[in-house]
């Protein structure tokens, strides 16, 4: 009888070790969770989020985010809040919204979002945050009514503000965290148009002297993913950098990072028509034309720079956000010469109707990349 009850616990043992090791690295399991909520967290109750909401009704939706539904609300001392409310049927969702607890709760500075709390009762899994009244920068900045209310000072100022947030995250704070998905919608901005980062759901952290990690998940979004993530599953502080180059790009330019038809029978990333307008050395028709004003010229022709260096193809020809900011603010006044960006154009099929300037046609932009989750 020995051998069997042996042969069944060295099973036991085998199975719960493989188990361990084939876990992902990226999901955190539910006792963190647990151990967060109660001990560095403030909890709301469901009926006091319900209240603060009016029930959650749609005409409080601020959005939808990456696993759920946004709500405004006020709290009865007054207090307006943004309540992110986990969808129950999904599975991906939980395991981002654990994942988004553990990572902000630990975080503090002025150009990220706060997390005032949390709310977990049966199926329902709340986060609740601070309020932005100007909601996030895409909202604005690629609005043709709202972006005239941007002027160069405040994108500058905005600029300065989610590099020095991002800085925060690879070297100041107590945690090496790599966002992975740094987008215009995911830029917040209080009633003075200061930017905070925010939706750290699939944010990774890093540990020891680790530097770069990989993944057969890829998550992200179209258009900011850097070439050697999207591709390869590589993610680093270097993908950071891109997505923050092509967020730069698009702040200056007041124009999404979707594709447009350019009249050489090329479709043109917005990152393309930068790197094309570079050579072309009309580099300042980028520029938002509702922005534009010569006493700025050199700021602004400084931020395209920065720009095309972030989103150079390989990882180690990026600066980092440390030497970004010294470039913004001309502490390095000689820029190296930008490299050619990857994924920046596709020659037009002789089938293929060209777009027109602003369309988004799928089939032109999206890079074909096996186990994508898009969002």
């Amino acid at each position: 009888m020995a051998i069997p009850s042996t042969a069944y616990f060295f099973w036991r043992w085998m199975t719960k070790k493989r188990a361990r090791k084939n876990k992902s690295r990226e999901s955190l399991p539910t006792k963190n969770l647990n151990k967060v909520k109660l001990h560095e967290l403030p909890t709301f109750s469901l009926e006091e989020l319900a209240t603060a909401t009016n029930n959650f009704h749609v005409a409080n939706m601020l959005g939808r985010g990456g696993y759920g539904i946004v709500y405004k609300g006020k709290l009865h001392d007054g207090q307006e809040i943004a309540v992110k409310k986990l969808s129950t049927s999904s599975g991906q969702g939980l395991e981002e919204f654990m994942n988004e607890v553990f990572v902000i709760s630990k975080l503090q500075h002025r150009n990220l979002v706060r997390l005032l709390g949390c709310c977990i009762e049966g199926e329902e899994k709340m986060l609740i945050y601070e309020y932005m009244s100007n909601k996030s920068l895409d909202a604005i900045v690629f609005d043709p009514l709202n972006q005239k209310h941007l002027d160069w000072k405040k994108r500058f100022n905005i600029i300065e503000g989610i590099s020095r947030g991002l800085l925060y995250l690879h070297r100041d704070s107590r945690l090496k965290i790599i966002h992975r998905d740094l987008k215009a919608s995911n830029i917040l901005l209080d009633e003075e148009l200061n930017p905070k980062i925010s939706d750290f759901g699939i944010a990774r952290i890093f540990t020891g002297s680790e530097n770069q990690a990989n993944t057969k998940r890829v998550i992200g979004t179209y258009g900011y993913m850097s070439p050697e993530y999207a591709m390869q599953g590589f993610f680093s502080e270097k993908s950071d950098v891109f997505s923050f180059g092509v967020l730069l790009l698009e702040i200056v330019s007041g124009r999404k990072t979707t594709c447009f038809y350019d009249d050489q029978q090329y479709y043109l990333s917005l990152v393309g028509f930068a790197w094309k307008l570079w050579n072309d050395d009309n580099i300042m028709a980028l520029v938002d034309p509702t922005i534009w004003d010569p006493c700025f010229q050199m700021e602004m022709l400084r931020c395209i720079h920065v720009g095309l260096l972030c989103v150079q193809e390989l990882a180690r020809d990026r600066p980092t956000v440390s030497t970004i900011i010294s470039m913004l603010n001309s502490e390095i006044l000689d820029l190296p010469t930008p490299k050619q960006p990857a994924f920046t154009e596709r020659q037009i099929a002789s089938n293929e109707e060209p777009a027109q300037l602003g369309e988004i046609k799928s089939s032109s932009c999206n890079i074909t990349i096996t186990t994508v989750y898009a969002r």
